[in-house]
């Protein structure tokens, strides 16, 4: 964002302020001089302010709150309108109606009336009335549109106020101090400055002067949306980082689950060849018992040996001597 210089400030007649006999007591601090009955603010107190209020706002637009710009004086009204819906903020620069913060909910039902018209005219339902109903209808639209139609995406309170001249605005200052709502507003000589948090003192009856405070602040603002969104990048990008590690760690604990069963299936043949070579010790265990056989073999002798004993038998036994 481009700093903002004393020259620019004289160029659009921020320094001008009220006659002296319309003066605030409380303004002294940003005075000056006097001029020909007339206070000269001082810049350099300007410069601070907007200083310390882009920085303000820039941390508010970055958290994602909403941040309310009032200014139903004629010569702001197409400067902050332009502006809000610059950085898509809601806005008020009709007739502040009396509790369009403390009574929000109130306020919230007119505009669901007005959207729920506007879905009429769009559904086809309009057809099937009257034109009568129809006339009264539009109107009943236009009306709440030229009031409510700045705020009619605020679903909740907002957690800031700018304001143009805090002397005009002051219902939406009681209302907003009341609520504890942040204000930012440009505060002339002829205002007390204390009412609100962030005072700029600036000339707020010239277009050029209040042109260059609210683009000055829009500017804030935008930076500070755009560091949400690169907050949101980066978030989203660790998420994804971290999901995807997630899945990699998945991958690879099934291949090596995969590893651990195929080895386990290799090992598994080795130990039966073994118990096979177990088996030719049986069979080697074998020829043991051949000699069994063998023994039998033996019996075998001993059978034909008792044969012949049979044999002998037959025969007469010799005689001694």
């Amino acid at each position: 964002m481009e700093k903002i210089n004393h020259q620019s400030l004289l160029e659009a007649g921020v320094h001008f302020g009220h006659l002296r006999k319309k003066w605030n007591p409380r303004m002294l601090p940003n005075i000056f001089t006097e001029k020909k009955g007339i206070h000269i603010i001082d810049l350099n107190r300007t410069l601070e302010s907007l200083e310390d209020s882009a920085s303000a706002l820039r941390s508010i637009a970055r958290s994602g709150k909403k941040i309310l710009f009032v200014a139903t004086k004629k010569q702001a009204k197409n400067i902050v309108a332009e502006a809000a819906n610059k950085v898509n903020m809601p806005f008020v620069t009709e007739r502040w109606l009396g509790g369009m913060l403390t009574n929000f909910s109130t306020i919230r039902k007119s505009v669901k009336k007005m959207q729920s018209i506007e879905r009429m005219m769009t559904d086809g339902t309009f057809e099937s009335i009257t034109k009568k109903e129809r006339l009264q209808l539009t109107r009943e639209k236009a009306k709440l549109e030229k009031v409510l139609g700045g705020i009619a995406q605020l679903t909740r309170i907002p957690s800031a106020i700018y304001l143009v001249d805090i002397g005009h605005e002051h219902i939406a200052l009681a209302e907003a101090k009341k609520l504890n709502i942040q204000t930012f507003g440009m505060v002339d000589t002829n205002c007390d400055p204390t009412t609100v948090d962030f005072a700029i003192p600036a000339n707020d009856d010239a277009t050029k002067s209040i042109a260059i405070v609210t683009e000055y602040l829009t500017n804030a603002i935008i930076e500070g949306l755009e560091g949400r969104k690169q907050d949101k990048d980066a978030a989203d990008a660790a998420a994804a980082e971290e999901e995807e590690s997630t899945e990699n760690k998945a991958v690879f604990a099934d291949i090596e689950e995969g590893e651990e069963s195929d080895g386990g299936k290799r090992k598994a043949p080795a130990g039966g060849g073994g118990q096979r070579r177990g088996g030719p010790g049986g069979r080697t265990g074998g020829p043991g018992g051949g000699g069994n056989r063998g023994g039998g073999g033996n019996r075998g002798g001993g059978n034909r040996g008792g044969g012949g004993g049979r044999v002998g038998g037959s025969r007469p036994p010799m005689k001694k001597g």
